[in-house]
């Protein structure tokens, strides 16, 4: 493919890092061009229906499936593509952000099945790791990837690595370290085309194929719009429509209303959806936090087997295997422990989460850890068997309700005094690693992303608004666990820690998300701004 003069339309504001030139290269920015200069008006123009639709929601809109795709969810026949070589079994999935390249070796070695390399929750974009995880994806692809740390520990990539999968950032962000005729462009796109022209190729004479899981969609016509974007993509680099494969995270409590017609609108690219849970109850809250009947109880409490979160995973579970896609589990967050009596608790635990899932009909699951994919793969091993997945596992017993997705009332309950306290310690420890540049962290064993966090100020927010705890409350939890953070952290900017929590928690409306204001403000440094 031969650069145009779309090249000039797109400019590099950053700094030049190591190799970054091996990934930026005058081609690449070319294909990355014309994927921006095809959509980024239409993206802006969902956008801004994400926006009026919340305000609907906000405004006594009711929430239901929708009336007008009636026909989509009425017809029996369709289905989705079938599966890619490398996703015909994926019974544990891994995650982790791709700049860290021990945390990639170590996941592609781990015995998933699947390795999804997130840019999105577990990244913090700075400009070093969205580069660096493009390098990491490269040379992983390569098998160049082995290197040996400074304290002298090999690490090297074994013959049969788990499957890459690449999770984009979410269509609500943006990346101001390129530009395109003088705007910042969609950090999906950023994420997804620098991979797809590097890797898209060498994946498919490697014997799989350029995968991806889409996060953060809120309808079908999100979904429409990446369709789009895999058909262009394809077209330009000559690779057969319908290799690319892409999961959707059903996280948002709208796209739960439309899992039939995110598949159907994907079918030619889909390999199936995922449970993604901290960014389902965080969604949920956004929309409707604002009422009574969904004010929740510590995060702890909301487990699984809550009726409406019971009735989002079955309703997954039957969508998918009607479709002939696959249905993948929540997130296993534990980290091991040194402690045995502690280990031993939390592997419990999560192997219980796990068995139910293989037991719903569930294809595979997600674990954080390598230390948990034993575990998820035995609670799956012994439902499946010899069995790739549970595709023909159809359920059709389930049948769901608007006000099941909704029933949110049955569990609800005020807040405790430590669950309080543990939502302003997450929330304030995650926003100082993410703003140091660490997108996935070990927080009271478990390992923590920006879903938690988000999930974590969004729950203050609404036992604020609804004021079964006072601001004095959260003022001295906040002061606490700032002065305990600048103990254990000096170098930790407390007054940057502490303004985004306020910012984004503390204020009369919630802002949507903390990422975009904190990227801004904290993680954009150009080349201007270093001269």
């Amino acid at each position: 493919m031969t650069t145009s003069a779309l090249t000039r339309r797109v400019r590099v504001l950053a700094s030049a890092g190591d190799r970054h030139e091996e990934i930026l290269t005058p081609a690449a920015l070319d294909f990355l061009g014309r994927l921006i200069d095809a959509f980024a008006a239409r993206r802006q123009w969902l956008l801004k229906e994400r926006r009026r639709r919340a305000i609907r929601l906000a405004t006594g809109t009711p929430l239901g499936f929708p009336v007008a795709t009636a026909a989509v969810r009425g017809e029996p026949s369709w289905r989705v593509a079938p599966p890619a070589p490398g996703l015909s079994d994926r019974r544990v999935e891994i995650t982790g952000p791709p700049a860290d390249r021990r945390m990639a070796v170590n996941a592609l070695n781990s015995g998933a099945r699947v390795w999804m390399a997130d840019f999105e929750d577990a990244t913090s974009p700075t400009w070093e790791n969205v580069i660096g995880g493009q390098l990491t994806l490269l040379d992983a692809i390569e098998r160049r990837i082995d290197f040996t740390s400074p304290e002298g520990k090999r690490y090297a990539l074994r013959d049969d690595p788990a499957t890459i999968v690449v999770r984009p950032r979410g269509w609500h962000l943006e990346e101001h370290h390129l530009e395109f005729d003088g705007l910042p462009v969609p950090a999906s796109l950023v994420d997804f085309g620098l991979y797809f022209f590097h890797c898209a190729q060498r994946q498919i004479d490697a014997g799989h194929g350029p995968y991806f899981y889409l996060p953060k969609l809120e309808n079908h016509y999100e979904a429409r719009l990446w369709n789009d974007v895999f058909v262009l993509a394809q077209d330009l680099l000559g690779i057969p429509r319908g290799t690319v494969r892409a999961t959707v995270l059903i996280e948002t409590i709208t796209a739960a209303f439309e899992m039939e017609e995110i598949l159907y609108e994907l079918r030619e690219h889909s390999s199936g959806l995922n449970a993604g849970r901290w960014d389902y109850l965080f969604s949920l809250i956004k929309t409707f936090g604002h009422r009574t009947d969904f004010l929740l109880p510590d995060r702890a409490q909301v487990t699984m087997t809550a009726p409406f979160m019971r009735a989002y995973t079955e309703l997954l579970v039957r969508t998918c295997h009607r479709r002939g896609a696959h249905a993948i589990g929540g997130m296993a967050a534990q980290v091991p422990s040194r402690d045995p009596e502690a280990n031993a608790a939390a592997l419990a635990k999560v192997r219980l989460d796990k068995e139910r899932e293989a037991e719903d009909g569930f294809d595979g699951s997600w674990v954080a850890h390598p230390g948990l994919v034993r575990t998820c793969r035995d609670a799956f091993d012994a439902v499946l068997e010899e069995r790739p997945d549970q595709r023909h596992r159809t359920r059709e017993d389930v049948a769901v309700t608007a006000p099941d997705l909704l029933s949110v009332r049955r569990i609800s309950g005020p807040p405790t005094e430590e669950g309080v306290r543990t939502n302003v310690a997450v929330a304030l420890r995650y926003f100082d690693a993410w703003l140091r540049g660490q997108g996935a962290v070990a927080l009271y064993g478990l390992m923590e992303d920006a879903a938690t966090a988000e999930i974590a100020r969004v729950q203050i927010w609404q036992w604020l608004r609804h004021r079964v705890i006072d601001r004095a409350t959260v003022l001295r939890h906040l002061d606490a666990e700032l002065a305990s953070l600048g103990a254990e952290f000096p170098w930790a900017d407390l007054d940057a820690v502490r303004r985004l929590f306020e910012e984004t928690t503390l204020t009369p409306e919630l802002p949507a998300f903390f990422t975009p204001p904190a990227y801004a403000r904290h993680l954009v440094r150009t080349s201007e701004d270093r001269a």
